[in-house]
């Protein structure tokens, strides 16, 4: 994957090796990459971890590592947040020429049902939870990332809500063919897990700003 991405417009390249039995971290790095290594597993622990090591750059792309996304269409995604004057763009399988399989079914269903609760909630339109986004790093940093594992991507979207950030979603390829298997789709409890913690935050979220108000002075 890292010989399709233009060195044009990627200043820099961070792999987080999360636990790999392969040789991830070897080929990576003999690619060009930066190989951060985190021990503990979490799909959020991985990303934290890169941006903690990795360069402080000005706009940042988060992408799975497994050929699941073109990494040819992360310029798609950097056009968007330049002129569309976006701070977050979400490259949206949903909107894309995914191949037939690339999202299962209880995949699809559970990103039709957050974002239309994601919409109801906060009045904002996402069209995918996919780990394919780009986003401004002074806008990464007023959300305070947290969340150690599934809730990553659904975290950022609504925290990005919350604030009245600009966003915008894209159209993104989704491959079928990947290597290794996924944490998430790869198998069914994976896919509940995963689906439990991006359902509960959105839940938790909300409670936690109406909790907010309701303690707010004058109230």
């Amino acid at each position: 994957m890292l010989e399709q991405v233009d060195r044009a417009i990627v200043d820099s390249i961070v792999v987080a090796d999360n636990g790999s039995a392969d040789r991830t971290a070897e080929v990576a790095r003999a690619g060009g990459a930066i190989v951060v290594h985190e021990p503990r597993r979490g799909y959020g622990s991985a990303c934290l971890r890169a941006l903690r090591e990795g360069p402080q750059a000005d706009l940042v792309v988060f992408m799975d590592g497994d050929g699941s996304s073109d990494p040819r269409e992360i310029e798609r995604l950097l056009e968007a947040l330049l002129d569309r004057d976006a701070d977050l763009v979400i490259g949206s399988r949903t909107l894309g020429a995914s191949e037939k399989g690339a999202l299962t079914p209880v995949q699809s269903m559970g990103n039709t049902l957050v974002c239309w609760l994601v919409r109801r909630l906060w009045d904002v339109s996402y069209t995918d939870l996919g780990p394919f986004r780009a986003i401004r790093r002074e806008a990464l940093e007023r959300l305070h990332m947290s969340d150690p594992d599934f809730g990553w991507t659904i975290e950022m979207q609504v925290k990005a809500a919350q604030l009245g950030l600009r966003t915008a979603d894209v159209p993104a390829t989704s491959r079928t063919r990947r290597a290794g298997r996924s944490k998430v789709s790869g198998t069914i409890v994976g896919s509940f897990r995963a689906g439990k913690s991006i359902l509960g935050y959105v839940l938790e979220a909300r409670l936690n700003e109406i909790m907010r108000r309701g303690a707010a002075p004058g109230r």
